[in-house]
């Protein structure tokens, strides 16, 4: 597809409490995305650091267990236009219970919400059209069968391809 830019989406790294370093496939997924998202729980600046060094764009935002160095470098919301398409990203969005319609309501100018904390894989639409994507962790998996991050397309204002990897623990 010509002019899409492919993105990268990830979540609750806790690089390196969770996990010595971000798996090998990921990086290999930084180096392929025109933009890489990252919805927070950091734990430390390095793989911060790394990121932007290495990504071609970095959308990301401070988590709930990112101290004040991440914080002081990283916004709580971020909002960015992806080719048309409205992306915003935050760490928390509250319980599952009623999530799409909090949402709508809390980011009416937004097309698809990226968002962390549970480290459980989400694809949701409310009701406004509201497209909530949260990428699992490629860290830790917790009452999950695999650890896991996002890649997607967005061409023309939306977002296709949206496909949930599973990351294998040894890589």
């Amino acid at each position: 597809m010509v002019g899409a830019m492919r993105l990268l989406i990830m979540a609750d790294t806790h690089v390196p409490k969770r996990a010595r370093a971000l798996p090998t496939v990921l990086w290999q997924e930084v180096a392929a995305a025109d933009v890489v998202v990252h919805a927070g729980d950091w734990v430390e600046d390095g793989l911060l650091d790394e990121l932007e060094r290495r990504a071609a764009r970095l959308v990301g935002v401070f988590g709930n267990n990112d101290g004040p160095e991440l914080r002081a470098r990283l916004p709580e919301l971020a909002s960015a236009d992806l080719a048309g398409l409205r992306l915003a990203v935050v760490h928390e969005t509250g319980p599952a219970k009623g999530r799409e319609q909090r949402c709508a309501r809390d980011f009416p100018d937004t097309d698809v919400l990226v968002f962390g904390h549970s480290h459980i894989p989400w694809d949701s639409v409310a009701e406004s059209g509201l497209r909530l994507l949260n990428p699992g962790s490629p860290t830790d998996r917790r009452r999950q069968p695999h650890c896991t991050y996002l890649t997607a397309r967005v061409a023309h204002g939306e977002l296709t391809e949206v496909e949930l990897h599973p990351v294998d623990r040894t890589g």
